[in-house]
């Protein structure tokens, strides 16, 4: 079977599960599933990846898995005895397939229940999907480009302080393929290679885990804090109260560029570590962020900027250059890592579109990444934070 551990999901699941465990333990939320990809047969699949849930929803965590998770500077001990008691629930999770050839997927019910659903599920898509279209896949393709890659960064001395991370669990190709990608990143890059999103491959390969939060935590905000326009700055300052100055990289783009900056005072410039970029020009986002920082009494060159947006080896390499220096940078590498074996990765997302009943949104600088099903909301919160439409 795909998944063979609750582990194998990415940080920030755990990171933002224990600030729902601690702050929002009654939260209900809708996730739904969607395909960005045209012409696409998924529905053929079903069965296959149901058979594969069911699967996932008989796991638990193993005593070593929660030894390690203890050992995480971060993570609090209730949290662990709670994750020693939890499973998924299959009650929560619908999938059905329709007349087009897709697959209607959604997850409703307890936001604590129901989080660690969205990255094993998408790994498992996209696993039987691939194997299904490439049956016994001959990876000397993608072990190829994967060599040209850690060539392109290990031969050059300019990038020596180069740090990649791997973020690219839910767009893998197969599970396999992740873990030998992962090793060979380890022993071609060395010090580059700065670690994983995926908490079981650092566990099992001594890797560092890497992650904060994702649009999913400041989503829901919207509908949990006081009013809709500080429901951003709500959700920074609950991140804070519970980490108390760790995991300190604030998430910039739920609602575009403009409005975080709005909200991302000198208070925050100076309580969070960085910040990370996801939709929008990464160039422009970092000139911006550096000028911010800069305008709020800071020194743009103690502060991270994480860079994780369809990002390819030379693209990062274009982003080291213009901004080495002048702050620190960190880069988190997924579909191009993980998918660049021949055939064309699938574009899948699990969002989440409802928190309590109530429709929750993002608008990011990347109009495509939008997803909302609640057209008059979605005006509501242009309006609400002076988003162009």
């Amino acid at each position: 079977m795909i998944i063979q551990s609750l582990l194998d999901t990415d940080l920030y699941k755990f990171t933002m599960m224990q600030v729902v465990l601690h702050h929002f333990p009654g939260a209900n939320v809708e996730y739904r599933f969607r395909c960005r990809t045209p012409g696409v047969n998924l529905a053929k699949h079903v069965d296959e990846i149901r058979g594969e849930i069911k699967h996932l929803v008989g796991l638990q965590f193993k005593e070593a898995e929660l030894q390690y998770m203890r050992g995480l500077r971060f993570i609090k001990s209730d949290f662990v005895d709670f994750l020693g008691i939890f499973r998924l629930n299959q009650k929560y999770l619908s999938i059905e397939p329709t007349v087009d050839g897709g697959i209607e997927l959604s997850i409703k019910g307890p936001w604590l229940h129901t989080i660690l659903f969205e990255i094993p599920l998408l790994a498992i898509i996209n696993e039987v999907y691939f194997r299904n279209l490439v049956a016994d896949a001959d990876l000397a393709e993608g072990r190829q480009r994967l060599r040209a890659k850690i060539d392109l960064v290990a031969s050059d001395a300019d990038f020596d302080n180069l740090r990649i991370a791997d973020y690219g669990t839910r767009r893998r190709f197969s599970r396999a393929w992740q873990e030998e990608v992962l090793l060979g990143l380890r022993d071609g890059l060395g010090d580059r290679f700065a670690g994983t999103s995926n908490v079981w491959y650092a566990m099992r390969h001594g890797l560092v885990p890497h992650g904060t939060m994702a649009h999913e935590y400041l989503q829901a905000c919207q509908a949990l804090g006081p009013r809709l326009r500080d429901s951003q700055t709500f959700a920074l300052e609950t991140w804070a109260r519970e980490y108390r100055g760790d995991l300190g990289i604030a998430l910039s783009d739920v609602y575009g560029l403009d409005a975080f900056l709005r909200d991302f005072d000198m208070f925050f410039c100076k309580l969070f570590d960085g910040a990370r970029h996801d939709s929008g020009d990464p160039f422009a986002w970092g000139e911006r962020m550096i000028e911010h920082w800069t305008r709020n009494r800071c020194d743009p060159r103690t502060k991270l900027m994480v860079f994780s947006d369809s990002l390819d080896f030379g693209l990062v390499m274009a982003l080291y250059q213009r901004f080495r220096g002048r702050t620190r940078l960190a880069f988190g590498i997924g579909t191009n890592l993980m998918n660049d074996v021949g055939p064309e990765p699938l574009q899948i997302v699990i969002k989440m579109v409802r928190c309590n009943g109530a429709p929750v949104a993002k608008i990011s600088d990347s109009p495509a990444k939008n997803m909302c099903d609640d057209a008059a909301y979605l005006a509501y919160l242009r309006q609400v934070f002076q988003i162009a439409g």
